[in-house]
């Protein structure tokens, strides 16, 4: 793992999210972005070498309305940043770790994305991706 790329943040709505967080950033946000195999609107904002990624569901069964309805608005995920995603969905399983995405897939902000399931990584869900 290179580094923490981003931490998900799930929203009930991003339109009033997106001035929360730049004013508790101290910055703008720089892209907004749908993942339709997700049902999902992005929004990302830049700190530091790391960014926050807000969530908000598109469509009520989408992993985000689900965690929304158990959970409420938070912390979502934490994603680290990979050299070879491939090598890397590899070596997990072979450390005992079970793979929501056992093949990566495309995500936002032009990524190659694959989820670990919280069950095997003490509770915390985790996204590993790798740039384009």
């Amino acid at each position: 793992m290179k580094r923490i790329e981003h931490l998900g943040i799930a929203v009930q709505n991003l339109e009033a999210s997106i001035p929360v967080f730049e004013a508790l950033l101290n910055t703008t946000c720089y892209k907004k972005e749908g993942v339709a195999s997700e049902g999902v609107m992005t929004a990302f904002f830049k700190v530091g070498e790391s960014k926050i990624e807000l969530l908000e569901a598109t469509n009520p069964d989408s992993p985000i309305a689900k965690f929304l309805s158990k959970n409420g608005p938070g912390f979502h995920h934490v994603a680290f940043e990979v050299e070879n995603i491939v090598s890397e969905i590899e070596r997990l399983q072979k450390a005992g770790f079970v793979l929501i995405h056992e093949i990566a897939k495309d995500g936002a902000d032009n990524k190659r994305i694959a989820f670990l399931l919280p069950k095997s990584t003490n509770g915390l869900l985790v996204e590993i991706c790798q740039e384009k």
